[in-house]
Order: structure tokens, then C-alpha cells, then sequence
């Protein structure tokens, strides 16, 4: 088989030789870097990138062409705690492509000015487990109950 006929039209040699997709780049990496000792998990999220750490999702990772007015950290939070943060970082917003209506994210905009000081505070938050930033996803809670349940059970 000659070099030509293992590439696919339109593929990357990498993955039409291998069988394995190119990773897309982290957005906003630093962000990651900055909560290292807290071993945050991260997993896809519409095309995004969700960071957990212990049972919490905290921040998301976001750069898309798409709406890129929305590209930043986003903010795991809830509606009471927007004035307080809005004091500590005063360009986060409501996210725009969640609708019009206010929801608990909120986003430290990439094209902010302060955006890389204020995404970096916001990791000094998470580092000291501040109550207004992460919430425990649904899923988490459902089967945290489950497991709570069924221990009561064995006793």
C-alpha cells in the first residue's frame, strides 16, 4: 500500500493511520494550572470543557468560534451569590447562549480586560472551598442519595 492510499479525503494522516482522533487544545489552560493541587477533573461538556473538583462542577472552560462572546470561565454559582461575586469581579455576566433568563452561571468573559487576573481569583476562591462558586450536579446528588439510602438500609 503506498503512502497516498492510507489517508482519507479530509482526515488527518494521524487519525486515518490510527484510528485516532487529534485532541483539541485546552482552553484557557491556565486556569487548569492554578487548581493543579486540587486534582480537578475535567470532562467534555458541549464542546466545552467542565471542571470538578471532589463532587462539585466548578468552573467551564470555554473557546468556540460560535457565540465566541461567551468564550471564558464560566462560574458555577447560584442567583443569590451573583451580587457578592459581581463586586469581586466586576466584568462577569449572564451567558448568552443559556437565554435571556438570568440562570446561576456566569461568565468571567475572555475579552475582559482583567480576564486572566479575574479567572485566576476565581481559582483562589475554589482552592479555599469559597460557598459561592461549584454545585453538586443532579446526577451526583440523585446517586449521593442513593448511596446514603442504601447504607441506612444495611444497618
Amino acid at each position: 500500500m503506498g503512502k497516498g492510499q492510507m489517508k482519507k479525503a479530509g482526515v488527518p494522516w494521524e487519525e486515518a493511520a490510527f484510528g485516532v482522533k487529534k485532541r483539541k487544545s485546552v482552553p484557557h489552560e491556565f486556569v487548569l494550572e492554578a487548581i493543579a493541587e486540587l486534582e480537578p477533573e475535567t470532562r467534555p461538556m458541549f464542546g466545552s470543557l467542565a471542571v470538578y473538583v471532589e463532587d462539585k462542577i466548578v468552573l467551564v472552560l470555554r473557546d468556540r468560534e460560535r457565540n465566541a462572546a461567551d468564550n471564558g470561565v464560566w462560574l458555577a454559582t447560584t442567583r443569590e451569590h451573583h451580587e457578592s461575586l459581581r463586586r469581586e469581579f466586576p466584568s462577569m455576566r449572564s451567558i448568552g447562549v443559556l437565554g435571556k433568563k438570568v440562570t446561576g452561571w456566569q461568565i468571567l468573559p475572555a475579552d475582559a480586560a482583567d480576564f486572566e487576573e479575574a479567572a485566576l481569583r476565581a481559582c483562589e476562591l475554589i482552592a479555599a472551598k469559597d460557598p459561592r462558586i461549584g454545585k453538586v450536579p443532579e446526577s451526583r446528588r440523585r446517586s449521593n442519595a442513593r448511596a446514603g439510602q442504601s447504607a441506612k438500609s444495611r444497618k
